[in-house]
């Protein structure tokens, strides 16, 4: 198909708007999955063989594609809202590979390989532009020269060619207008925006809610404009992108020719035995690689069988789908680490020096679970298994520690969903999740304050804590008491006998980062949360938090400031940083249209996400330095990288400059 120009795309009926979307969603899909499996092949440290600069390097590439395999995940996500736009269901399958000839154009190959320059040819003539003078590697190259054309006058929607993914995708933007004209566009978009998922719960660049032409165009130019970057061409689109890596990879392999920047994982490897081809594929039979990619794909489908039901829900319920969506991003990370721990296993008895690779199996049926309490219970009990399951492989395979942990807090926000609905025997919004009296917090915060290298100071009537880890020199402390809080002293510094009771109290709720707290003796009332949890965007400064934080399960205080330049030395805490590294970022940002929140208070859950972004749960005002309100939530993933564009919220940056974080 490579020679002359493919038709034009053919769309006559919704039906057959939505079987192309169903492709479209296949390929954002199955792009995502090879995009992985070259990242995941990378080699990552001084262990592989690599000098210091070649690992900087590499794990800069690892971010990169790794970025782009998460737009494709926007992008699935965009054809999903379209597809429910015009009255379908979301689309989440895809064949296993290597994919067959004639499930796509025969151009378009997808196939599992390691990083290197075929590869990475290979995925910079997927993304190009129309017109593109861009050849593919002879590896990649079609095999066969079928045609997959619609016949007129036919009522059943069939395949079609196309040359590029921007053609199919413009060719369905076509579609849709004709559509609109034939029917009228409220007839064409009839599916309720409640069951799309929208911005609120998936936080990431160019994502929207479709609800008539013009947000259909927005959706398919967003996915259009981030890979080929047509019309105009785009630095930070995946063509763009793949190409800056060619020319870097090229200029290291002029310095040195045996410079190999990827492990010799398998190509077409397979889970289990093939019945044919089998010298196409390599079968990962060792056993210690074999439990691995067992619980790797088990890990995937789980993630999946999330996404599902996040998607299309009879029964529309925001906090239902981030919880879902969470819970779904939860599994991805923790199946990352095993598909990078299996590219340094062997694959095979039989085959000598190939290491193994994740095969992202597909299961046979990702038709959603009827909605009601069985969904989260038969969830709970799913995630359950695989925290059992990741213990068990995590004493074979190095590098994985601590999975099962995590996916045993997953199934249990899972459960604790079942458990709501079986108290209320009706689907109902998620309630703030509680941690006991606020007393008890703030006593569990200060014993864990005295283990963590706290200063104190006592007078009669309070005890003043002082954790300098947590300190941003904002001096109000200084400024507001000298007296008490004695700057450029040596010694003791912390004298609270030197005013009232009620004036230390008071200036220390004035402490924004939180290292000031206090214990009271005098029978007065200790610090209580604020009434309404609040986060304030500091111009080019960090995030100012006033709430009942737990940090990671562990109360810690009402007030703390949190990094979001990327520079701190004490992350998830503001140490300063930002004035050296010439952060830059609004603390007046626009004002997002959100409904009043049910309730404001409670506690506020904050958990830092490793290498990425904070993510909060938890009644939650957003507001601007000056106090305007810029969006209220209940969940959100908040930039603490630096480099979002949609700053203070995460659009996935963190994986394209390589943010490491715990």
């Amino acid at each position: 198909m490579t020679d002359g120009a493919a038709p034009d795309i053919r769309i006559t009926s919704r039906e057959d708007a939505l079987y192309l979307l169903a492709e479209a969603a296949a390929i954002e899909h199955n792009l995502m999955c090879c995009y992985l499996y070259a990242a995941f092949s990378l080699k990552r440290s001084v262990e592989d063989g690599l000098n210091p600069d070649q690992v900087e390097i590499l794990r800069r590439w690892h971010g990169i594609i790794t970025g782009v395999a998460i737009e494709e995940m926007t992008h699935l996500g965009l054809v999903s809202n379209l597809t429910c736009a015009l009255g379908g269901r979301p689309n989440f399958d895809r064949p296993n590979f290597p994919v067959p000839p004639g499930y796509h154009p025969d151009d378009v190959v997808v196939r599992l390989t390691p990083f290197n320059m075929e590869t990475l040819d290979h995925f910079i003539f997927l993304e190009r532009p129309e017109g593109s003078p861009v050849v593919d590697g002879p590896s990649f190259s079609a095999r066969s020269t079928y045609r997959r054309v619609a016949a007129a006058r036919r009522v059943m929607p069939s395949s079609q060619d196309f040359l590029t993914v921007g053609q199919l995708y413009r060719g369905i933007r076509s579609g849709l207008d004709q559509l609109a004209q034939k029917i009228g566009e409220e007839e064409l978009f009839c599916g309720s925006v409640d069951h799309q998922a929208s911005p609120a719960v998936v936080s990431l660049p160019g994502f929207c809610a479709v609800t008539n032409l013009k947000s259909a165009h927005a959706a398919i130019d967003t996915i259009v404009d981030q890979g080929e970057g047509a019309p105009q061409h785009r630095d930070d689109s995946h063509f763009a992108r793949f190409q800056g890596i060619k020319a870097e990879y090229g200029a290291l392999l002029l310095k040195d020719a045996g410079f190999v920047p990827a492990r010799p994982v398998a190509e077409n490897p397979v889970m289990r035995a093939p019945p044919s081809d089998a010298a196409n594929r390599v079968f990962i039979d060792e056993p210690v690689a074999a439990v691995a990619l067992d619980l790797a794909n088990a890990l995937y489908g789980q993630m999946l069988r999330l996404l599902v039901q996040a998607f299309g829900r009879s029964a529309p319920s925001q906090l239902d789908q981030r919880l879902l969506v969470d819970c779904a991003i939860d599994t991805m990370q923790c199946m990352a680490p095993v598909a990078e721990a299996l590219t340094r296993i062997p694959a095979s008895t039989t085959r000598p020096g190939i290491a193994a690779g994740m095969t992202f199996a597909m299961l046979r049926n990702l038709a959603p679970s009827l909605e009601g309490q069985a969904e989260w219970l038969v969830m709970s009990e799913r995630t359950s298994e695989l925290a059992r399951a990741a213990s068990e492989v995590s004493e074979l395979v190095p590098g994985i520690d601590g999975i099962g942990a995590r996916l045993s807090d997953v199934a249990g926000q899972l459960a604790k969903r079942a458990r709501e609905i079986q108290r209320t025997d009706v689907m109902t919004e998620i309630p703030t999740q509680t941690f006991g009296k606020s007393e008890s917090n703030a006593t569990a915060a200060k014993d864990a304050a005295r283990q963590n290298g706290v200063e104190t100071a006592s007078a009669t009537g309070i005890t003043i804590e002082f954790e300098a880890k947590r300190c941003i020199h904002s001096r109000f402390c200084v400024l507001w008491q000298p007296q008490v809080y004695k700057a450029n002293v040596q010694g003791p510094w912390i004298d609270p006998a030197a005013d009232t009771v009620e004036a230390v109290v008071a200036v220390a709720h004035n402490c924004p980062s939180g290292a000031i707290r206090y214990q009271r003796h005098d029978g007065g009332p200790s610090e209580k949360p604020p009434a309404v949890n609040l986060v304030y965007l500091r111009e080019n400064g960090p995030l100012a938090v006033r709430a009942e934080i737990v940090l990671n399960g562990k109360p810690v205080g009402y007030r703390a400031t949190l990094c979001r330049c990327g520079a701190s030395k004490s992350k998830p805490y503001c140490d300063g940083s930002h004035n050296a590294a010439g952060f830059l970022a609004s603390g007046e940002p626009a004002t997002a249209v959100t409904p009043a929140l049910q309730s404001r208070d409670g506690p506020l859950e904050i958990l830092p996400q490793r290498d990425g972004p904070l993510r909060v749960k938890g009644n939650l005002e957003i507001c601007s330095g000056t106090g305007r309100t810029v969006k209220r939530t209940t969940g959100e993933a908040l930039c603490r990288c630096g480099h979002s564009h949609n700053k203070p919220f995460c659009d996935g940056s963190h994986a394209k400059v390589g943010f490491v974080a715990d």
